[in-house]
This record gives C-alpha cells, sequence and structure tokens, in this order.
C-alpha cells in the first residue's frame, strides 16, 4: 500500500490564498448582500438604511481591508514593484471605488442640497448608483484574475485552484445579478414614494415660510 504525500501550502501560498478569501468574501458576499437588503427593503421599512450601512462598512470594512494587506504583503513577498502589474491595479482602483461609494452613501442620506434640486433626484444619487454597479462589475473581473492567472504567476502553480472555487465565484455572480434584476421590480414602488415625499416637502415649504414670518417681531 503506497502512502500518498502532499506537499502543504507555503507561508507565501497561505498569505495570497487568505488574501484571495477575504477580498472574494468582501466584495463577493457581503457588499452584494448590503445591496440586496436595501434593494429590497427600503420600500418597507425605515431601518434599511441601519442595516446596509452595517453590512457596507461594519462588516464589510474591516474584511476588505485585512483582505488588501494581506494582498499587498504578498506583493512584497514576491519583490513586485507597488501596482505594477494589473491585479494590483485594479486592487487599488476596487480600493479607492469602495471608499468613494462610502462616502457618497453618506452624502446621499445625509446631506440635503439645496432646493434646486427639490421634485428631483440629486446627481450623487445617481452617481452613487453608478459606482456600486462599476464596483461589482470590476470586482468580479478582479476574483477571476485572480482565481485563473495571478495565482499561478505568482506562486508558480505548484498548487491549482480548486474547480471548487472557480464554480463558486460563477455561482456568486450569477446569484448576485438575478436576484439584483429581480429587486428592480420594486423600483416603481420606490419612486412612488419618493415622489411623494418631495411633494409633501414641496407642500410645507410656504406652511413653513409663513410661520417664519409669523414669528418675526412686529414692527411699530
Amino acid at each position: 500500500m503506497s502512502a500518498v504525500f502532499t506537499i502543504p501550502l507555503s507561508p507565501l501560498e497561505k498569505r495570497a490564498r487568505n488574501h484571495a478569501l477575504l477580498c472574494g468574501i468582501g466584495f463577493l458576499i457581503f457588499l452584494p448582500i448590503g445591496v440586496l437588503v436595501a434593494r429590497y427593503t427600503r420600500t418597507y421599512t425605515r431601518t434599511w438604511f441601519g442595516a446596509h450601512w452595517v453590512m457596507q462598512f461594519l462588516i464589510s470594512g474591516p474584511i476588505i481591508f485585512a483582505g488588501v494587506a494581506l494582498g499587498y504583503m504578498t506583493g512584497n513577498d514576491l519583490d513586485l514593484e507597488p501596482f505594477s502589474d494589473p491585479h494590483q491595479r485594479v486592487g487599488l482602483t476596487l480600493l479607492i471605488l469602495y471608499l468613494v461609494q462610502l462616502l457618497l452613501g453618506a452624502v446621499v442620506h445625509f446631506v440635503k442640497l439645496p432646493s434646486v434640486f427639490h421634485g428631483h433626484r440629486a446627481p450623487h444619487n445617481y452617481l452613487h448608483i453608478a459606482v456600486g454597479v462599476t464596483i461589482f462589475i470590476l470586482a468580479a473581473y478582479q476574483v477571476h484574475y485572480g482565481l485563473y492567472t495571478q495565482w499561478t504567476v505568482a506562486t508558480g502553480g505548484l498548487h491549482l485552484i480548486p474547480d471548487s472555487a472557480k464554480h463558486a465565484w460563477l455561482a456568486l455572480i450569477i446569484i448576485f445579478w438575478v436576484l439584483f434584476v429581480l429587486g428592480l421590480g420594486f423600483l416603481p414602488r420606490q419612486l412612488k414614494q419618493e415622489s411623494q415625499a418631495r411633494s409633501d416637502v414641496k407642500r410645507k415649504e410656504p406652511e413653513d415660510r409663513l410661520a417664519k414670518e409669523e414669528a418675526l417681531p412686529k414692527s411699530g
């Protein structure tokens, strides 16, 4: 009976694997969950933003930052020039877009722009959507590149990426986009609610203005 010997992962391979796991979990699981929570619940409960914020920042943030840090350390172990290959450059782009998206989300929810936008969605609302879609497209490409190209380039290909990881990537992409498209069915209800809210604000403006005028001290 012959024994089967397997070569364990090297420290470099373990770090690269952990980098891939953390970034994949952050960008392909938790960030999409946060988006779907908002898409499916925002028209039914006012607490949707709290759940969305917790998922996108408090949960996804530490995982993504840890994954990026491990990726940076892996590049140093390989003596690569910082951001010298496509995987590094796309990774940096994703990190910047993620930070921009967090800022945009806060602005969309908490900052009310001047009355010129009353009755219309402010431009940063659409920018928030565009950046979010860009992040998911880039993240799908980045993880695919890491699985199919970067792992072999960085580690020499002694250990192959298991097919289960590649199947998981495909499943996550399909599941997210199917659920996202289905969730667009709630968009008419959302737009109707937003239109009603803007109408209520516009209707109250004359009342508020009159109340302020009446509160001013009378002359004479």
